[in-house]
């Protein structure tokens, strides 16, 4: 299933760009990078600077998807652990 705006939360985010928007640390506002690890509670970016832990709650996030396009969500719907939230995208999907 291909990642769209209204899915992502439902999809592995790992890969993705994105774009720190607002967090409870004022100095990760602004951090752009690729996701490269996500817990729970945390995303870990990679940019030129090397790796940084943000965590979600609180925090609002751009992605940029795989077509280009770009998504904002809240990262309060995120703080999730990823097998959980791709799980429960599969099981939707079964049950139609």
């Amino acid at each position: 299933m291909q990642i769209t705006p209204q899915n992502i939360a439902h999809h592995e985010l790992i890969g993705l760009r994105v774009l720190v928007i607002d967090n409870a640390n004022p100095f990760n506002v602004g951090l752009a990078a690729r996701v490269v690890d996500e817990s729970k509670n945390t995303f870990t970016i990679e940019s030129d600077s090397g790796e940084k832990m943000i965590p979600k709650q609180h925090g609002i996030f751009e992605f940029m998807l795989p077509d280009g396009r770009h998504t904002i969500l809240n990262g309060d719907l995120l703080v999730a652990r990823p097998e959980d939230r791709v799980v429960k995208n599969l099981l939707k999907k079964q049950k139609r």
